[in-house]
């Protein structure tokens, strides 16, 4: 063989044990998951709705047609959750509006958690004015109360693209992770993987995202997870309140619908209110229970003593 040449085997072994390393590693967290039935729990419960989200507007007509010999209809074998205002089912209505509200939290996840881990790495490991300016910046950003912020820019700004939404969303939701993330690259900053990059001159950028923010991880997919609970509930304050446009299908606008158009006077409608509250009830409730477990899992301190 040619110097300076790889031998195909040897690719393909080195591929292979990174595939086999993947797989052990999620077969690790699964098992220890299945130790915390909390955190089993949330991770059935957010998989549920992802995949309900994802695969059950395939089988739902995207126009519900109204219905008007079915108003308020009791729960039945043809609706088991009963139907809405306009005879529209509701289990179908359940079923199509999971999916914006989450593609607007990942969204808006994801744009806070990047703003947040850039700054908050810059900061700590930079330091100085910079570090100063950044700090600054995000203390007089955390004395806005954010949800009526984003109740007045909804006043100015019609969010019809829900990307545009989950984007305000995201922007303004960074401080407070911008702050944990400083927290943690400041210690990180000191360990010794650290000083020697630092020591063989191999740039700020590669040291924060090469040395620094891979140890950070499992923290920030764990902020990542608040980040959707954080925005599903501002999306949801938004339409049940009526400052964004109640045009298409998701359990905001159903929560909106069934006060605005009197479903609490129908004893039938129960469901029809019950539903959509449920769902993002346990959804958040699957998130956090979820986040929980691993932060006991990745921290610790908070690890108990695994079978």
């Amino acid at each position: 063989m040619a110097i300076g040449t790889t031998a195909p085997d040897a690719v393909l072994t080195t591929d292979s044990n990174v595939l086999v390393r993947s797989a052990q590693s999620v077969g690790g967290l699964l098992r220890s998951l299945a130790r915390r039935p909390s955190g089993l729990a949330g991770l059935i419960l957010v998989t549920f709705f992802v995949l309900l989200s994802a695969v059950g507007p395939l089988f739902v007509p995207g126009n519900l047609q109204p219905d008007v010999t079915a108003i308020y209809a009791a729960p039945s074998a043809a609706h088991p959750l009963g139907t809405d205002s306009q005879g529209r089912d509701v289990l179908d209505q359940v079923l199509l509006g999971g999916r914006t509200l989450l593609i607007i939290a990942v969204i808006a996840a994801g744009m806070s958690t990047l703003i947040a881990v850039t700054l908050g790495a810059s900061a700590a490991f930079l330091g100085g004015v910079v570090d100063a300016i950044i700090v600054a910046v995000t203390d007089m950003w955390l004395t806005i109360p954010q949800f009526p912020l984003l109740a007045v820019l909804a006043g100015f700004i019609h969010f019809t693209n829900p990307s545009f939404m989950a984007v305000i969303i995201g922007v303004l939701t960074w401080p407070s992770l911008t702050r944990a993330v400083r927290a943690q690259v400041l210690s990180l900053r000191q360990r010794d993987y650290v000083e020697a990059a630092r020591a063989l001159d191999l740039g700020t950028r590669r040291i924060i995202f090469s040395e620094i923010l891979p140890n950070m991880m499992a923290y920030i997919a764990i902020n990542f997870s608040l980040g959707m609970v954080a925005a599903i509930y501002f999306q949801t304050a938004l339409y049940f309140l009526g400052f964004a446009p109640l045009a298409g299908n998701n359990w905001g606008i159903m929560i909106n619908l069934a006060w605005v158009q009197g479903a609490i006077f129908f004893q039938q409608s129960i469901w029809y209110i019950l539903a959509p509250v449920t769902a993002i009830a346990l959804f958040s409730i699957g998130l956090v229970t979820l986040t929980r477990a691993l932060e006991e899992i990745f921290n610790p301190r908070l690890r108990g003593n695994l079978s």
